[in-house]
């Protein structure tokens, strides 16, 4: 009976002394830690499940994902003025790439139409040059065929007026064949 009971203590302390050692890894490179349900402490929410073995990741919302998505409006509010300025280095990081786009864009001034939207998706080779024509993916619905046509002439003729892109070598090794979407919006008040 007393052997039981001592096997079932020193298996107890075991789990304790395993549980802290487990918990002063940090396996994360950030200043978030994982947590549970039953820790009294503030931390950042992770999504995974109790049946995975090991500390959970969190996941954290970065601002760039992986698929390159970006959104160009005509007139930018107030507060995204300064991310459509044409940056006057060579592109290095993901918010060059978008300011320099950012700044090609000027919108069709006849046949325009207010709060008509518009995407493309294409990709760019490692000197800066586009990979074939953007390829049209969205367009505001219920607008005529030539409405559609002068705002992908439009996206075209800006995106032609930006290139080439002047590229860092690590920027365009790292965007070279990546799609990029873009969704324009025209935003603008337009007198009839």
């Amino acid at each position: 009976m007393w052997r039981g009971i001592l096997i079932f203590l020193l298996l107890a302390i075991s789990t304790v002394a395993a549980d802290a050692q487990r918990r002063q890894i940090n396996p994360i490179p950030f200043a978030h830690e994982p947590c549970s349900v039953l820790d009294s402490r503030p931390c950042t929410p992770s999504y995974c499940s109790v049946l995975e073995p090991g500390p959970c990741i969190p996941e954290i919302d970065y601002p760039y994902g992986q698929n390159l998505q970006l959104t160009i409006e005509s007139v930018p509010a107030e507060a995204d003025r300064a991310k459509y300025h044409k940056p006057d280095r060579d592109l290095d990081t993901i918010g060059d790439l978008f300011a320099e786009l950012r700044s090609c864009w000027s919108p069709p001034s006849d046949n325009a139409r207010a709060g008509m939207q518009m995407a493309v998706r294409f990709s760019f080779n490692k000197a800066g040059g586009l990979i074939g024509p953007p390829r049209l993916t969205y367009a505001t619905a219920g607008v005529p065929a030539d409405t559609r046509t002068t705002y992908l002439n439009a996206i075209n003729s800006s995106l032609n007026a930006c290139l080439p892109l002047k590229f860092s070598t690590g920027l365009g090794g790292a965007l070279a064949g990546r799609p990029i979407a873009i969704r324009y919006v025209d935003n603008r008040e337009l007198n009839k």
